[in-house]
């Protein structure tokens, strides 16, 4: 009988405590990096070998912070700060890409409450496979490929930490009874960043705080020529343009080399240096992919998305190239019903709507009542069949009639209502592409001029939308409408 393997794990670190978020965050980025580094020397020395001759484990770095009184904090805020007294804690990874965000958190926590934060190593095992993720040239082979089994030798994915229980406001207390800190654990946001890289072909490094959404190539086209005029104006304040394969260019002449094969939702970003920019995702058709994509960008923790795409107006008055602004969503996608059943209400923000009538009104040059020419305002219905016309419409007819649908997709409600599960600032504006109930099928042959004009102004009018979000207060945009009762600090 074998005996069982000595684990080995790097020298211990006492938990320190700290005042200053940036030496706090520092901390953080030392105890990743020391983590990292050894499981991947291991790694890289059990497949040189062939052999295990240890078990080794690395541990996620954590913050803890120990709030001993009621002291008020300021309530008009939505995060920084815990509402009972008691011990919060977080396990975190990948410190160096959340840098920013994290001072930002643990910053505000400090100040709110007049205590330190305490940084330690965590008792969360960390998996070899989400620590040579960051090296593409080490590949983490399938089970059964080397002569022992790799979860013998190594710590693997663990679903009882993988998980968006915490966001669902459904998780227990941690093991300690310490509450949590942070709305996602270090494994899951593991997890999203290397889906993130797969699904977008390019690294979490590159996306941007502002997200557009898309179904319909001809925005990714719009959105290369809108990046190269940004970066030939010095003033613009956008350094640089990512497309899929990490491909990065700073000249506005420089060309981009096609994939091959593009990957399953091609991504696109336009980068300021501080992060503020914006990343344009193709998401191609159906909830499936909307949720797939939100679910897994949420973890970046943007100040907002919207989504930017085609639907079909149910309405005679409406034309093809009309806007719809969605400011409410009939949800018939199911994809969701499990996370956030259809009784939940996905409201309309006031500062997305606003910013989004705004940019409409300052492209298209109309105001007032003159915008109703071109855009109109209610429920969007979001559905998980596209062919629902062959089928009896008596019934999803009446349905949309009902709910005052005036524009139908596959996409928006569940990105809006991923949002608010996420607590991530949501929006819609859709423009116009068929009319079904009247006749107008999507076709070739049926665009007329002034629906290929609005479909070039509409990438303008969801840039524009998002710079104006954008120079809103973070605390604005980020308001308590998206909060439950009980909240993590972070946001």
């Amino acid at each position: 009988m074998n005996e069982p393997l000595t684990t080995l794990s790097p020298d211990a670190r006492d938990p320190e405590q700290f005042t200053d978020a940036a030496a706090a965050v520092k901390r953080l980025e030392d105890l990743y990096e020391e983590a990292t580094a050894f499981l991947l020397e291991k790694f890289n020395d059990t497949l040189e070998s062939g052999r295990a001759t240890a078990r080794f484990r690395a541990f996620y770095p954590e913050v803890r912070i120990t709030v001993p009184s009621h002291v008020k904090s300021d309530n008009r805020l939505s995060f920084g700060h815990v509402a009972v007294p008691g011990v919060y804690t977080a396990t975190l990874t990948r410190p160096d890409l959340f840098r920013n965000y994290l001072t930002q958190q643990l910053g505000l926590l400090m100040r709110n409450h007049g205590v330190p934060v305490q940084v330690g190593p965590s008792n969360t095992p960390m998996p070899v496979h989400f620590a040579v993720a960051a090296h593409p040239d080490v590949t983490v082979p399938q089970e059964g490929v080397l002569d022992f089994s790799l979860r013998d030798v190594f710590d693997v994915p663990d679903l009882a930490s993988m998980n968006d229980d915490i966001v669902n406001g459904m998780a227990d207390p941690n093991p300690d009874g310490s509450g949590h800190l942070a709305p996602f654990t270090a494994q899951r946001v593991d997890y999203s960043l290397a889906r993130l890289s797969h699904y977008t072909a390019t690294h979490a490094e590159h996306f941007q705080n502002h997200v557009l959404f898309t179904n319909y190539q001809f925005y990714v086209d719009e959105f290369e020529d809108v990046a190269r005029q940004m970066l030939a104006d010095p003033k613009s304040g956008y350094s640089s343009f990512v497309a899929p394969g990490n491909q990065e260019i700073t000249d506005p002449q420089d060309q981009i080399p096609g994939l091959a094969k593009l990957p399953q939702m091609p991504t696109y970003h336009l980068k300021r240096p501080d992060g503020q920019g914006i990343t344009l995702v193709n998401i191609g058709v159906g909830p499936s992919n909307a949720k797939t994509a939100t679910d897994h960008i949420a973890v970046l923790r943007p100040h907002a998305w919207l989504m930017v795409g085609h639907c079909a107006g149910l309405r005679n008055s409406q034309s093809l190239g009309d806007f719809v602004l969605a400011h409410a969503y009939l949800r018939e996608d199911h994809v969701l019903d499990d996370d956030l059943p259809v009784w939940v209400p996905i409201p309309a923000l006031a500062e997305v709507q606003v910013a989004l009538q705004e940019a409409v009104a300052e492209v298209t040059k109309l105001e007032g009542y003159d915008l109703k020419k071109i855009m109109r305002t209610g429920t969007v219905a979001t559905i998980d069949n596209r062919n629902w016309e062959l089928r009896d419409q008596s019934g999803p007819v009446h349905r949309l009639s009902q709910s005052r649908a005036i524009a139908l997709d596959m996409e928006s409600a569940t990105i809006a209502a991923n949002g608010f599960r996420f607590r991530v600032p949501y929006g819609t504006l859709l423009c116009v592409s068929d009319k079904p109930l009247h006749g107008e099928l999507k076709l070739p042959g049926m665009a007329t001029e002034f629906y290929r004009s609005q479909v070039s102004n509409h990438l303008l009018i969801g840039i524009r939308a998002m710079e104006k979000l954008r120079q809103m207060p973070l605390e604005r945009i980020h308001s308590r409408k998206l909060r439950s009762f009980e909240e993590t600090a972070f946001l």
